[in-house]
């Protein structure tokens, strides 16, 4: 048998909606599924392939199982900002339950369609109309949950929204919409200009505050070094006394050796071996004053000061007078002579 004649004795459901037919055998397509009624009443379920149908005794409703989709073209609504647009969809289902499908509802892609169209227009008044413009996923899943919870009664699933055309309704409100997102994009163009000057100015005050807080570092750092830099050469000072003490010790200890020719000197020969250290620093410095060129006048104390009656008597009266004979002739680097004063350590 040919297509065209199968076509002719096979009846068709569309939707759930009964075709007359005459012949004692129907068949059930791939993906779909059907019931057989026995004088309106009594449903049998068919599954796909061949089955017997006696005509006038039973009425077979074929309900397509596979996604099919509504489209919901042109829809005027309104934002919750009160704009008013026009909005288009497609509405994607498909029936879960055959059963409900025929016999809870009277005509699945009409109630579909219809349910669709009111939804849309109810969830669409909760967004505003940036928000659709922004995120329209969101409004999308919000529309296949509100179809979907209102059709599933009817053994019919909504599988998804698409919303494929969103627009204002008329070009005044178009023009409108522009000026106002002119508007928002200069406010949100001062805001992020007056955020950068702040960050600027946050940028200079952490500089300065950096700036200073580099500069008492430097200062501290400076104030330590001079401390350790006092500190190093008052313990340099130390050590050189320490040193010359020590070296002064031992030519003492050596002088009295030799004063004593012995390796133990008792304290007396310390003693004078200490005087005598004295006494030739002391000529050291009458031979360095005698042979001075300098115009100055030396002055030399009592006796005392001269080490008389202290066990040294190198400096006497008549040894500071013949020093000073010596020195009379003695004439300075410009021709001119010494003063002829006494002169005092």
């Amino acid at each position: 048998m040919d297509p065209r004649s199968r076509a002719l004795l096979r009846p068709r459901l569309a939707g759930g909606q009964l075709q007359s037919r005459r012949n004692f055998i129907t068949i059930i397509e791939q993906a779909h599924e059907g019931w057989r009624l026995t004088f309106g009443r009594n449903p049998v379920p068919l599954k796909p392939g061949l089955n017997i149908a006696i005509p006038v005794v039973h009425t077979v409703l074929n309900v397509d199982m596979r996604e099919t989709s509504i489209a919901i073209p042109n829809l005027p609504g309104y934002t919750s900002d009160n704009v008013p647009v026009t909005c288009s969809g497609s509405l994607f289902y498909r029936v879960t339950d055959s059963y409900k499908s025929c016999f809870a509802v009277s005509n699945v892609a009409e109630n579909v369609k219809n349910t669709g169209t009111s939804a849309v227009r109810s969830v669409l008044g909760s967004f505003t109309y940036d928000q659709v413009i922004a995120d329209r996923n969101e409004l999308n899943k919000r529309l296949n949950q509100v179809i979907g919870n209102s059709i599933q009664g009817w053994g019919v699933e909504c599988t998804r929204f698409e919303i494929q055309n969103f627009q204002p309704a008329n070009r005044e409100v178009e023009r409108q919409l522009e000026l106002q997102m002119e508007a928002e994009r200069n406010r949100r163009k001062q805001m992020l200009d007056t955020q950068a000057q702040i960050n600027v100015a946050e940028g200079m005050k952490q500089r300065v505050i950096l700036e200073s807080e580099g500069h008492l570092q430097a200062k501290s750092n400076e104030a330590d070094a001079a401390f350790k830099t006092v500190v190093r050469e008052a313990e340099a000072r130390k050590q050189q006394s320490l040193m010359e003490a020590s070296a002064l010790a031992q030519q003492v200890t050596e002088i009295a050796r030799s004063l004593s020719n012995s390796e133990e000197p008792s304290p007396e020969d310390k003693q004078r071996a200490l005087a005598a250290l004295i006494e030739i620093k002391r000529l050291e410095q009458l031979k360095a004053i005698a042979a001075s060129q300098s115009n100055s006048t030396y002055f030399f104390g009592d006796k005392a000061s001269m080490g008389v009656g202290s066990g040294v008597e190198a400096f006497n009266v008549d040894y500071a007078q013949h020093v000073k004979k010596g020195i009379e002739g003695n004439l300075d680097a410009k021709g001119k002579k010494i003063d002829p004063s006494p002169v005092a350590l």
